[in-house]
């Protein structure tokens, strides 16, 4: 905004041979109206993202609060603090007329201006070509919209890995705690470049807890150590998984933490497998192991592993109710002993140097360690006698599921894997999702952790470019109190966003949350080009200069600014396209969409956004006659 008063005022001033002061006064005159729609549009194309919810809003309304202010706050130094400058420290005289390089610059750019205005002259005339280049840029966009792979986030290197380890049931604590050195010494022995130090944790895994289950946690090396690809975070854990992918004993899945700690516990998708036929757990068990292998043989999917399916054993009470209570002893006394024998039960406090302490009661370990140590508990009747638990109880080894998950009411699995190598998480949601709708018996799919935000992110996205596409539209519309002047500003946003999904597309990135952000930038600094050169456009009109004149000549004044306000903008964001290190994935999802976006917007929608007035005075004329 300050670049857009400076220039002016050095226009004006260079033109008009006016003071700086008299120069300042009508420069902010022609400009204020611009400087005005350019806030309310960039602020305008942020608001709708501040009011959505989930996930997927929290980030929206970070970029919406933290963009608006510095907008609003932008425009309010341009009119304000930015003249008071200008009258005050610029100076009349033709600037760099005594530097060489500077005379030079000025005289080709002066060339490459009035070449700008013969081709915009030759545009405009024949409007109609432009409306039809902008439908088949619009048909481009699509193409390359629906080639476009999707994630909610980018997968980032976080310097650290994740292992689960999940042996077959019935394993030892001995044979889990083998495997763990094993998968300890690959990761330091094999992979020391980028390998920091282990550290493993037996009897917890996220499938279960129990002595077949380990986790080891891998912390990688600086950064800085790791900067070749192979050294990623991603690489070590490809290299480890296929190194154990042939283990007998069980699984070893080597993930990365979530993009957003707290959705999900790795990287990913996660989902469940929902029995909608109603066939019944075994057939749902039988299903989801069909489901694991077929997805093992898919390309697109990678360390797909399947939660609660194996049965594990576990020592069963039986209780005998009509038994205990012919001896006067009734089941909520014999829960509640059996609660205060196994989990401790607090009685009271006392006092202890000052302080309180519980009193647990519990019973000893020997006498809870083995099945037939429950023979040794007595339990009180109501006669106040002695009745052994061997009287009414026995006890069984069965086997059973570890956890029953239910999605509204209906049997469910849980199932989670990762992206094949190369492919983004969206297509590895399809590709899964295609899998179990396929398996007979009628079985579904819900998304849980990051993959749900994924999902209700993707529905939400035509919504929110919509949404504000209209509200950039009625916004000039209140501006130039006209219906069909903000549609010479509209038609310029799909040059944009063309250029947006063309670098997206070239450089690999995926349709994730921060490229939507990118798109709703996109939209706004094409708009902010338009707006420029319609501004003046219009005064000009105004003026009693035809439609085509009016352009023409806006175009060949705000021609300087719209470069030095892009240019600004491009290098700006330069360094998030080229980021590398911590972060990095999501400051190029981000850089690169806005950075084709801005290219294409400034380079292509300098030509057309003029024509396109030409063709809205032209229609509206013709509508009023």
């Amino acid at each position: 905004d300050a670049i857009v008063v400076v220039e002016n005022v050095e226009r004006v001033m260079e033109d008009e041979g006016l003071e700086p002061l008299e120069a300042t006064s009508k420069s902010m005159r022609q400009i204020t109206g611009a400087l005005v729609g350019i806030a309310l549009v960039l602020s305008a194309v942020f608001l709708p993202m501040a009011f959505f919810g989930g996930s997927t809003g929290v980030i929206y309304r970070q970029f919406s609060v933290t963009i608006i202010s510095a907008m609003v706050l932008s425009a309010l130094v341009a009119m304000i603090l930015t003249p008071a400058l200008t009258a005050t420290l610029l100076r009349r005289g033709k600037h760099g007329a005594d530097i060489a390089p500077a005379r030079w610059f000025n005289t080709g750019f002066d060339k490459v201006t009035s070449a700008y205005a013969r081709t915009i002259g030759r545009l405009a005339r024949g409007p109609f070509i432009a409306a039809l280049v902008v439908v088949a840029i619009a048909f481009g966009s699509w193409a390359i919209y629906s080639r476009l792979s999707s994630s909610f986030l980018p997968e980032e290197d976080q310097g650290v890995l994740m292992t689960m380890i999940s042996l077959s049931e019935g394993s030892t604590t001995a044979q889990t705690e083998q495997v763990v050195q094993q998968v300890e010494d690959h990761l330091i022995n094999e992979e020391g470049d980028a390998v920091e130090s282990t550290f493993a944790t037996l009897g917890f895994g996220f499938g279960g807890s129990g002595q077949n289950s380990a986790m080891v946690f891998v912390a990688l090396k600086d950064f800085e150590e790791r900067k070749d690809d192979s050294l990623s975070a991603s690489a070590v854990a490809a290299r480890a998984t296929a190194r154990f992918s042939g283990l007998r004993a069980g699984q070893v899945m080597f993930m990365q933490p979530p993009a957003v700690p707290g959705l999900g516990n790795t990287s990913g998708f996660s989902m469940y497998l929902v029995d909608y036929g109603n066939t019944g757990m075994d057939a749902l068990k039988a299903a989801a192991q069909t489901l694991e292998t077929t997805a093992s043989a898919d390309a697109r999917l990678s360390n797909v592993r399947v939660s609660g399916i194996d049965n594990e054993a576990v020592l069963r009470l039986n209780i005998d109710q009509q038994k205990a209570e012919s001896f006067g002893v009734s089941v909520s006394s014999v829960n509640a002993i059996l609660s205060t024998i196994f989990s401790g039960a607090s009685v009271n406090d006392f006092d202890l140097n000052g302080s309180l302490r519980p009193v647990i009661v519990q019973a000893a370990p020997e006498y809870r360690m083995q099945p037939e140590d429950i023979d040794k508990w007595f339990a009180v009747n109501a006669s106040g006698e002695m009745v052994s638990f061997a009287s009414f109880t026995t006890t069984e080894w069965v086997s059973t599921s570890p956890s029953l998950a239910r999605i509204d009411g209906v049997s469910a699995i849980s199932v989670s894997g990762s992206p094949g190598t190369g492919v983004s998480s969206g297509e590895a949601m399809d590709a899964i999702s295609e899998l179990a709708t396929g398996l007979e018996g009628g079985y579904g799919v819900a998304w849980t952790g990051l993959s749900y935000q994924e999902q209700q992110s993707g529905n939400q996205a035509p919504y929110l470019y919509a949404l504000s596409v209209l509200v950039v539209f009625l916004s000039l519309a209140a501006l130039y109190e006209s219906w069909s002047i903000p549609f010479a500003v509209m038609l310029a946003v799909p040059v944009g966003i063309v250029g947006a999904l063309l670098f997206a597309w070239v450089f690999g990135q995926s349709n994730d949350v921060y490229f939507k952000v990118g798109i709703l930038t996109t939209i706004g600094l094409a708009a902010k080009n338009a707006i420029l050169i319609v501004e003046f456009a219009r005064d000009l009109e105004q003026q009693g200069r035809t439609a085509l004149d009016a352009a023409v000549e806006a175009a060949r004044m705000r021609l300087r600014p719209i470069l030095m306000t892009s240019l600004a903008f491009l290098l700006g964001v330069l360094p998030l396209a080229v980021a590398t290190g911590a972060g990095a994935q999501a400051q190029n999802a981000i850089g690169i969409s806005v950075l084709g976006g801005m290219t294409t917007a400034t380079f292509l929608g300098i030509f057309v956004v003029p024509a396109f007035y030409v063709l809205v005075r032209k229609l509206t004329v013709r509508r009023a006659g």
